[in-house]
């Protein structure tokens, strides 16, 4: 597996932001993940199964003035990412409109959105969107196809 430019999440919330002129703002681990895949994928499989809540560098300025979230994310190993975990759980969710979005390779939404339901107390959580990694690097026309859709 090669290094890319820029994640494949990130493509797409670029394409969100775009079509609805969202800000936008980036879930970053104080420690970086590894760049290659194999070694992403051990330490993100370390970290889901100890429970791991690695520290995050922030969360956006003036939260409390958003009603509505695009909140993204990849599928590791058929779940989150903990450090999103990290950043969801120090945030107050009540009275958002929460709408998923995650990239994979093949797990689809998992299980993200019920468990986006859970952690998000007294908001709104909608329906996931899910793209591949391979349409978001690759495709991107599909890509975008496939967000306008799901914002529709």
């Amino acid at each position: 597996m090669g290094y890319i430019e820029e994640g494949n999440t990130e493509v797409v919330a670029k394409m969100i932001a775009e079509a609805t002129s969202a800000d936008l703002f980036m879930i970053e681990p104080v420690e970086d993940y590894p760049q290659g895949y194999d070694e992403c994928c051990d330490v993100a499989l370390e970290e889901q199964n100890s429970g791991a809540r690695p520290e995050v560098k922030g969360v956006p300025d003036g939260w409390d003035a958003y009603d509505t979230v695009y909140l993204g994310y990849p599928i590791w190993w058929g779940d989150m990412p903990q450090c999103l975990y990290t950043f969801v759980e120090q945030l107050e969710w009540a009275g958002k409109d929460v709408h998923p979005f995650n990239t994979h390779a093949g797990s689809g939404a998992a299980n993200a959105p019920a468990t986006l339901r859970g952690l998000c107390a007294g908001a709104t959580v909608g329906e996931a969107l899910a793209i591949s990694g391979t349409t978001a690097q690759s495709s991107r026309d599909e890509a975008r196809a496939q967000v306008e859709a799901w914002l529709a």
